[in-house]
């Protein structure tokens, strides 16, 4: 039985905030995603893997709150929060397609500033 939209971005969220990149990668992405972000275009499972370590670098150890989080048929929207001890983001958003239990097309936007 396929995942729906919703059952997907939660998985993705869960291993996300555990740091579990490989686990999120085989579960929850395609092998083709696109990905339109802050800093430029990615593709892939190598795309992502490249965002997760930009994004722990900025905001190493951090705690993230999910301030709204929507689901409409195959699209997600997510709005969230990072704190850690260097920098933070107040202003995140990204938003996700999925299909066929698989994320296709993510944005993601965020603005880090110091704390």
């Amino acid at each position: 039985m396929m995942r729906k939209t919703k059952e997907v971005l939660e998985d993705h969220l869960q291993l996300s905030k555990e740091g579990r990149v490989e686990e999120d990668l085989t579960l929850n992405f395609s092998k083709d995603v696109k990905l339109l972000t802050t800093y430029g275009t990615y593709e892939g499972h190598k795309g992502v893997q490249e965002l997760a370590e930009i994004l722990q670098k900025e905001l190493p150890e951090a705690t993230f709150k999910y301030k709204n989080f929507l689901v409409e048929g195959e699209v997600g929207f997510l709005e969230w929060s990072g704190f850690s001890k260097k920098n933070k983001v107040k202003d995140g958003a990204d938003s996700y397609l999925v299909r066929d239990g698989l994320i296709i097309a993510q944005t993601i936007h965020y603005t880090i500033s110091k704390v």
